[in-house]
C-alpha cells in the first residue's frame, strides 16, 4: 500500500484546480440588543442574502459570549479570590462542550418550519460528539469548542453533603497521582480526580495575575486590558470580599459552537446562495446557590427558567482542588450568555470583558465560472437531515420492569438513543432536583449515569424486536450496538478508529443504550411505526431514562436562488 502510494504522488505533475477564486467570512449579530435575559437569541441571515455570494453554513459557527460569576451574597472576607493561597482559579468550569448552553432551537427556512424544538438536544448532540470525535480531534479542536470528556473512573457518590458536595460528583479537579496499594480497595480514579474538568478549565481561566516565572507573570506578555480587546476568554474579576462587600470571582468566555454540532441540518446543506433562515436558540442561563461550612459543600437551589441543563460544574473543595479556598458562607454561582451576569441578587457584579451579543460567522465562496457552471448544471439540492423527538421513562426503580410506550406512530427512524441518570430524590441522585441540573454531575453532557446494566433489553417496533435475542449483558451493548455507532466506516477499519467511548467508559458512566432502527425496506420509511421499550433495570439505583429517536426528513433546495422547491 504505501508503495502504490510513493508511485501514485510521483505521477502527480500538478496540485488540484482551484474551486474557488475567494473566500471571505462574513458575521452577523443576533436580534437580541444584547439582552438575553429572556434566555432566548433569535439569528435571521437576511442581511447575508444580499451578499451575492454562496454561503457555506456547514463551516459556519456562532461566537458566543459567556460570564461566569461566583459571589459569597452573605458578604464578609471568607471569599478572597484574589488573594494567591484562597485562589478561586479553578472553583467555577464548565460541562463538557460549550454547545451545552443551548438548550434547544428551532429553525425556519424561508418562512417555513425545519426543525422542530426539541428539548434537551445537548444531551443528543453530546453524544454524538463522543462517538464521531477522536483523540486527534480533542488535541485538535477542544479548546476551540470547549470538548474534553470528564474522566468517567473519577466520580464519587456522597449520600451527604461533603467536600465534593452531595448525590453524584466528579467534580474533583486537584489531580493526583493513584495509589495501587495503601488498605485501599479499587477506586479506579475517583482519589485522581477528572481531568477532563482540569483541562476545560484550562480553555477558559487565563489569569494574567498567572505566575509564569520567579518574579514574571502572564501579564507580562499579554495584558488583561489586551485579553479584552481580542476577546480571549480569561478571568476578568477577582475582588477579595470585606464586611458589607461581597467578594466577586468572574470568567469571561468567548466560546464557539459550530453549526453542524447543533443540528444535524446544517452538516447536510450545500453551498448557495439567497437562503434566508431565522434561528432561534433557547438557552440554559442558569444559578446554583449553595453554602460551604467548613469546606462542607450544600446545595440549596438550581435555577434555569427553560427547564434545562446546568452547564456550570463546581469544584470539590477537598485539599488541592478548585473550591479549597472557599470560606464559609453562602455563594450563587451563575453562567450567563452575554457580558451580564442574570442572576437578580448578583445585578451589582462587573459586566463581562468579551463580546457582548452573538455572533454568526459564515464563510462566502465565489465560484471559478467553470466549476460554477457545473455545480449549477443541477441546481437543485436534495438535503437528507435526521431531526429528533424526545421523551423520558421516569423512575424506574432498582430491579423494575421496563415495559413503556415511547410514540404510538413514527416515520422514517433512523436510531433510538438512551441516556440514563438517576432519578430524583431519595434512591437516585438523593437530591431534589434531576441529575442533569446538579453543579456536581456530569450526567447529561457526554455522561450517564454511573454501572447502568439493563438486562432482557430490547426496542420493539411495531410489534418487532429490533434485537434478535433480547439483551441480556452489558458487552452485548456495547459491542454489538454502540461501539461502531457514528464512527467512521462503522470503526471496522483499523487505524480510522473514532468515537471516545471504550468499554471500561461504556461500564463505568457512558452507559449511552443506542440502536439502530434504519434498516427497512424503503417501501417501509413513511409508514409511522410504535415504538416500545422493554427490559429491567438491573442496576441498584432508580432511573430516569432520557429517550431520543432520531428520524430522517428532507427538503429541496435550488442552490443558486435558496428557494425551497
Amino acid at each position: 500500500m504505501c508503495d502504490k502510494l510513493v508511485f501514485d504522488l510521483s505521477q502527480e505533475v500538478e496540485g488540484s484546480p482551484s474551486v474557488f477564486i475567494r473566500k471571505d467570512w462574513l458575521d452577523i449579530i443576533d436580534n437580541q440588543n444584547q439582552n438575553y435575559a429572556s434566555n432566548t437569541s433569535v439569528i435571521d441571515t437576511s442581511s447575508l442574502v444580499n451578499s451575492n455570494k454562496f454561503l457555506s453554513f456547514r463551516e459556519g459557527y456562532l461566537s458566543v459570549p459567556m460570564l461566569l460569576t461566583l459571589s459569597n451574597t452573605s458578604l464578609g472576607a471568607g471569599f478572597a479570590p484574589a488573594t494567591a493561597a484562597t485562589s478561586a482559579d479553578y472553583a467555577l468550569g464548565l460541562k463538557n462542550w460549550f454547545g451545552n448552553i443551548v438548550h434547544s432551537l428551532t429553525l425556519e427556512y424561508n418562512g417555513v418550519s425545519i426543525v422542530q424544538q426539541t428539548p434537551f438536544t445537548s444531551m443528543l448532540n453530546s453524544f454524538r460528539l463522543m462517538t464521531t470525535l477522536s483523540l486527534g480531534d480533542i488535541a485538535k479542536q477542544g479548546a476551540t469548542i470547549g470538548f474534553y470528556p470528564d474522566t468517567p473512573s473519577a466520580w464519587s457518590f456522597e449520600d451527604a453533603d461533603s467536600v465534593r458536595g452531595k448525590g453524584l460528583c466528579n467534580n474533583k479537579n486537584g489531580i493526583a497521582v493513584a495509589a495501587a496499594v495503601g488498605g485501599k480497595h479499587n477506586d479506579y480514579e475517583r482519589s485522581t480526580g477528572n481531568v477532563g474538568l482540569y483541562k476545560r478549565q484550562q480553555y477558559i481561566n487565563f489569569d494574567p495575575a498567572g505566575v509564569c516565572g520567579a518574579t514574571a507573570t502572564y501579564a507580562d506578555f499579554l495584558t488583561s486590558t489586551t485579553a479584552t480587546q481580542v476577546w480571549k476568554s480569561h478571568i476578568s474579576t477577582k475582588t477579595n470580599g470585606a464586611v458589607g462587600v461581597a467578594g466577586v470571582f468572574q470568567i469571561s468566555v468567548q466560546a464557539t459552537i459550530y453549526l453542524k454540532h447543533l443540528h444535524p441540518f446544517f452538516n447536510s446543506i450545500p453551498i448557495m446562495k439567497g437562503a434566508y433562515m431565522k434561528a432561534t436558540l433557547f438557552l440554559n442561563n442558569c444559578s446554583t446557590k449553595f453554602s460551604v461550612a467548613t469546606g462542607v459543600q450544600t446545595l440549596i437551589s438550581v435555577s434555569n427558567a427553560v427547564g434545562g441543563l446546568n452547564p456550570l460544574l463546581i469544584a470539590s473543595a477537598e485539599a488541592n482542588s478548585g473550591c479549597a479556598g472557599l470560606g464559609d458562607g453562602t455563594y450563587i454561582a451563575n453562567v450567563s450568555v452575554g457580558n451580564k451576569c442574570l442572576d437578580a441578587e448578583l445585578s451589582s457584579v462587573p459586566v463581562g470583558k468579551v463580546a457582548s451579543s452573538i455572533y454568526l460567522y459564515v464563510p462566502a465562496y465565489a465560484f471559478d465560472p467553470v466549476f460554477e457552471t457545473a455545480f449549477l448544471s443541477s441546481p437543485v439540492k436534495t438535503v437528507k437531515y435526521e431531526d429528533a423527538y424526545q421523551y423520558q421513562v421516569l423512575n424506574v426503580a432498582a430491579g423494575g420492569q421496563i415495559n413503556q410506550l415511547i410514540s404510538n406512530g413514527i416515520a422514517n427512524m433512523k436510531s433510538i438513543l438512551i441516556v440514563p441518570i438517576l432519578a430524583t430524590g431519595a434512591g437516585g441522585n438523593e437530591l431534589a432536583i434531576p441529575s442533569y441540573q446538579s453543579p456536581y454531575d456530569t450526567a447529561g453532557a457526554g455522561a450517564t449515569a454511573p454501572l447502568v446494566m439493563l438486562t432482557s433489553f430490547n426496542c420493539v417496533v411495531s410489534g418487532q424486536n429490533t434485537i434478535y435475542n433480547s439483551q441480556r449483558f452489558a458487552f452485548q451493548e456495547y459491542n454489538n450496538q454502540l461501539a461502531g455507532a457514528n464512527g467512521v466506516n462503522g470503526n471496522q477499519t483499523d487505524g480510522l478508529t473514532s468515537g471516545l467511548i471504550s468499554q471500561l467508559d461504556f461500564d463505568m458512566a457512558g452507559s449511552y443504550y443506542y440502536l439502530d432502527l434504519s434498516r427497512m425496506l424503503p417501501v417501509e420509511t413513511a409508514v409511522p411505526k410504535s415504538v416500545q421499550l422493554v427490559g429491567q433495570n438491573a442496576s441498584a439505583k432508580t432511573l430516569t431514562f432520557m429517550v431520543f429517536v432520531s428520524y430522517e426528513t428532507e427538503i429541496s433546495i435550488d442552490a443558486l436562488t435558496g428557494t425551497r422547491v
